[in-house]
């Protein structure tokens, strides 16, 4: 059985895989995580980390938000970390800012998924057609569901919600391609 293991800095992006996954990739592959414990902690063990796993078989994605970083130095920084264990099939995907952008590029998810009313109809402002131009999507969002989004918690009900079509966020959409591409 083939293994994609996903690799990322906090709690709330394992549960925004689980919520796509099962509508991305096929069931015939096993999906194992290994949560650290923010992005230094990830930047810091990530070699380690690979260089220690031995089962065969597996393909790597590693996730990281951008945050106030610039977006071409911060993957090429995670992509010399993973070639540096000598791993072969692998990914390195940056969230535009946050994860907290993918949610913003579909407010529908958000609405449906929160038990919210009058979210999804503001995609339509100007600040919610390009999410991946705002900043501080995670503030954004909590102000927006007036303080219901929680990280973890807003993963998980949002996740399994996000449209894989119709998702406003560019990385989000460049994410699910190389997801594609990655478990084919």
């Amino acid at each position: 059985m083939k293994t994609l293991l996903i690799l990322v800095e906090e709690p709330s992006a394992k549960e925004f895989f689980k919520g796509i996954l099962p509508r991305v990739i096929s069931n015939e592959i096993r999906v194992q995580y290994r949560i650290f414990e923010g992005k230094s902690d990830l930047q810091k063990r990530l070699t380690k980390t690979l260089v220690n796993w031995q089962q065969p078989d597996t393909t790597f994605l590693v996730m990281q938000d951008q945050d106030s970083n610039d977006c071409h130095k911060l993957k090429w920084k995670l992509l010399k970390l993973v070639e540096d264990a000598g791993k072969e099939r692998f990914l390195v995907r940056i969230a535009c800012h946050e994860l907290e952008t993918f949610y913003l590029g579909d407010l529908s998810a958000v609405e449906r998924g929160l038990g919210l009313k009058g979210i999804a109809r503001q995609q339509e402002r100007e600040k919610y057609r390009d999410p991946d131009k705002n900043p501080n999507p995670s503030q954004i969002l909590e102000q927006l569901t007036g303080g219901e989004y929680q990280k973890v918690r807003g993963s998980k009900l949002i996740s399994n919600h996000l449209s894989l079509e119709a998702n406003r966020s560019h990385s989000f959409r460049v994410l699910l391609e190389a997801l594609h591409t990655l478990t084919e």
